[in-house]
């Protein structure tokens, strides 16, 4: 069961200004994985044993190294983020370090708060445990490693003597400690909370290299927790009839019940065979020998009737899709789970639309073959001067301004855009947040962005990081959040732009996409 936000109005504010490190294992599952790694006491040679600091490594030349990729914080734009070590570790971890500076002339900066994470339970804000990795073709978001004793693998604001706050024109460096991404790659996406991810970070095998005054813990010196959440994108047709996620490993597709079935009948309309043809042809194109076959219910009803509709509904559709395949090998498992397992809220039509559908999952079939392009006039985004367009909130004249859109692997692609204020006064770019699905996450997030193929009627929208918890599935978005110590990022000062992000699937074979975001009008841009 997805355990759902239900109030707007309290926004986690005091929940998520605490939260930042405390862990609670994440269990073997769908969503995250829980394993030891390294019992043996044994350091490895280019990783110090010593988890203690003897100095801060603060102030003026601590850390002059060079920067392999950057970002700037969303919510607090003088806070500057650089990756400044990227290194890989006994072929099996990743040890992040990155430089913090206060770009500002003026006020200093509390950085712990901002680099917390928000997918674990409360604790204190002393962690820099929401560093780590996005692997791109494992559909992984990877975090640190949680030894015995402590939250987190990474930078302790009191253990490191770091100091609460960084001074104008300061720096501090700071690192986490992952598992490695998956295949060996040169190079991987570093994410951090505070702003976008950075892409195509060149990742070394030399020995780390810790600034003056730091040790990095080994993780082969003590058992530690692997904190790992798998990543799906999801996409929907234009017509509502069917919405698919992707976690890189299997396609879910939900059909719709409303087009499937007449009110409280198992037998197929008429629509349902266009749908279901759709669906046998993905299947087809799969490798995998298992389908399994879901019916689902809203909350209405009761149980006496739901698990027995929901039950039938399953079975009629293994039965049209196994008449519709053309391979053969095919194993089908049906089950009708009632109301038991909603996607989205009960609490409104649009969310009980999307509840009654039957599910389908397979294994993700191989790469469509890439069709020509029949959508021109689309806008590229050279070196981060995109298209913009322009709306009014608040009062004031807003500007959204499309900064980039890079291909990752695993059919996975970054938006990155930027809002300005072209007012005379401070606003707020509340409808951000307000996206039909929003009740789905367990925060608020700059979700409300739809990529759409017009060629192939197809809409994509944000990725989510599923975190498993001991009651069900937490869902966060991913894209900028804007809840908690970043309660404010929708906030936006005359001359102060801010830059946000979205993950999304990519459609392999379109030549554009456009792009909605909140209320602005629709931008068209090319496809990498």
């Amino acid at each position: 069961m997805v355990r759902k936000r239900t109030s707007l109005v309290t926004m986690t504010v005091v929940t998520a200004m605490l939260t930042s490190c405390g862990l609670t294992g994440v269990r073997q599952g769908g969503g995250g994985e829980e394993r030891q790694s390294g019992a043996a006491p044994t350091a490895r040679p280019n990783v110090p044993a010593s988890t203690s600091a003897s100095s801060s490594p603060t102030g003026d030349g601590a850390d002059t190294r060079p920067a392999l990729a950057s970002t700037q914080s969303t919510e607090t734009p003088t806070l500057k983020i650089e990756v400044v070590g990227l290194n890989r570790v006994a072929g099996k971890h990743l040890v992040i370090q990155l430089r913090l500076s206060n770009t500002g002339t003026d006020k200093q900066l509390s950085w712990t708060g901002e680099l917390g994470d928000n997918t674990r339970p409360l604790g204190e804000i002393r962690w820099a445990s929401g560093i780590g990795v996005l692997d791109a073709p494992a559909h992984r978001w990877i975090l640190p490693y949680k030894p015995a004793d402590s939250p987190c693998l990474c930078s302790d604001e009191q253990r490191d003597d770091l100091g609460y706050f960084i001074e104008p024109g300061k720096s501090i460096t700071v690192y986490a400690v992952t598992p490695a991404p998956s295949g060996n790659p040169a190079t991987t996406t570093v994410v951090a909370p505070p702003g976008p991810p950075m892409i195509d970070v060149p990742i070394s095998d030399d020995p780390v290299t810790p600034p003056p005054g730091q040790d990095i813990p080994d993780p082969d010196a003590q058992p530690v927790t692997v904190i790992s959440h798998r990543v799906t994108v999801p996409s929907e047709s234009l017509d509502k009839s069917e919405e698919t996620a992707d976690d890189g490993r299997d396609l879910q597709v939900n059909l719709s019940s409303d087009v499937l079935f007449a009110l409280n009948k198992a037998d197929l309309t008429s629509r349902a065979k266009a749908v279901l043809t759709r669906t046998a042809k993905l299947v087809d194109t799969s490798a995998g020998a298992t389908v399994t076959v879901e019916g689902h219910a809203d909350s209405s009803g009761t149980d006496a009737i739901n698990d027995p509709l929901s039950q039938r509904r399953a079975q009629t559709v293994q039965r049209a899709l196994s008449g519709l395949l053309t391979r053969s090998g095919v194993r089908f498992q049906a089950k009708g789970y009632g109301s038991r397992k909603p996607l989205y809220s009960n609490d409104d039509e649009e969310g009980r639309r999307r509840n009654r559908r039957v599910t389908v999952t397979f294994a993700k079939p191989r790469p469509a073959e890439t069709r020509p392009a029949t959508t021109p006039g689309a806008d590229p985004v050279p070196d981060g001067n995109g298209p913009t367009s322009r709306a009014k909130y608040d009062g004031q004249p807003f500007a959204v301004e499309v900064t980039g859109l890079r291909r990752l692997a695993g059919d996975l692609g970054v938006l990155t855009y930027k809002i300005s204020n072209e007012g005379d006064a401070e606003a707020w770019n509340h409808e951000l947040n307000w996206s039909a699905d929003w009740m789905s996450y367990k925060y608020h997030a700059a979700s409300n962005v739809r990529l759409t193929d017009a060629a192939a009627r197809r809409q994509y929208l944000p990725g989510r990081i599923l975190v498993q918890t001991d009651d069900g599935t937490d869902t966060y978005c991913a894209c900028t959040e804007m809840a908690g110590v970043r309660l404010s990022t929708g906030q936006i000062a005359p001359g102060r732009p801010k830059e946000f992000w979205s993950l999304f699937a990519l459609p392999t074979g379109a030549s554009s996409v456009q792009i909605k975001i909140a209320q602005y009008p629709p931008l068209r841009v090319a496809v990498p």
